[in-house]
Order: C-alpha cells, then structure tokens, then sequence
C-alpha cells in the first residue's frame, strides 16, 4: 500500500452486521470506521443500508462516525407469522464502486456474498482490489474463494472492533 493512495470501501451493511452476530457478537460501527481510517488510511467510506422509517438515529450516528450513507428502500413481507424487512443492496454498491472508480486508487469491499464476485474480479484484473474483508470465516460465499488472498477476517477483530461491552 503506497501512502499516497487514495483508498475507498465499500460496506454492505446487512451482511457485515448479520455475520458478525452470526459469530456472537456486535460490531462497534463507530470503532470499525477508525479502524479503517487508522490501518488502511481510507478516505472515504460508503455504507450501503436498507431505509427503514423510524431509524433516523441510527442514520445520524452512522453519518456523525464519518460513513456516507447510500440508501436502499426497503420491502416488508411476511414468512408465516413473521414479518421480515428487505433492502438488498448489492447492486447500489456495485454501481457507487463504478461510479466512484476514476476517484479512487484501491478499494476495499466488506462483505461476503458472491454477488460482489463480479465487482471483485474486475478491480482485481485492474490492480484496484486491496482487500476484502469477510465478516465470517465460517460463512461467506465459495464464488469468493479465489480471491482468498486479498482476504481480512472482521470476526478476528472483535477485542478492538466489539461493543463496549463485549470488549470488557
């Protein structure tokens, strides 16, 4: 990683935030955007999220920790007697990454759905790829795997990137 890099990442919310408590605990997003800003020295970082009414505050905290926020708007349907929020974002985050790609030199997708293979092979085949960061080794998409090199696991993070109470 050269100094002068300009270093943009690209977060699918729901999968970060779903396979970090798939692993038993809950990701300080305000201490995983230092994180990011300290050891990778990343400039801007975008976080794709489904618009849910009545989550403003979390917005606002989100935005406030430095996150640009994309919006997803979201679908409410129902499994039996379950109701169940939808707001996939993967096409918003593939589309930002393009739109954005002339500003940066290197990016770094979080998540580990397969959806993004075509995303991560082309900034691979144009050495823009610096990392992807897979928030369960346990569960991320085999599609991925040839990529296993440009690999960072979130779950090994927890001591610095676990809420409060899960770091004490």
């Amino acid at each position: 990683m050269k100094t002068n890099e300009k270093i943009y990442t690209f977060i699918d919310s729901q999968n970060l935030n779903l396979a970090i408590k798939d692993c038993g605990w809950e990701l300080d997003f305000s201490r995983f955007y230092v994180y990011l800003k300290d050891k990778y020295k990343v400039e801007k970082s975008f976080l794709f999220i489904g618009y849910v009414p009545g989550n403003e505050a979390l917005y606002t905290s989100l935005q406030k920790a430095g996150y640009i926020l994309v919006f997803k708007p979201t679908l409410e349907y129902k499994k039996g007697k379950k109701k169940f929020t939808k707001g996939n974002v993967d096409a918003e985050l593939v589309l930002h990454a393009m739109i954005e790609y002339p500003n940066y030199d290197k990016a770094i997708i979080v998540s580990g759905d397969g959806d993004f293979h075509c995303l991560i092979e082309y900034l691979d085949n144009q050495e823009k790829l610096l990392h992807v960061m897979i928030p369960n080794p346990n569960k991320y998409s085999a599609l991925l795997r040839k990529f296993r090199s440009y690999f960072v696991y979130v779950d090994g993070l927890k001591k610095k990137l676990g809420q409060k109470k899960e770091r004490e």
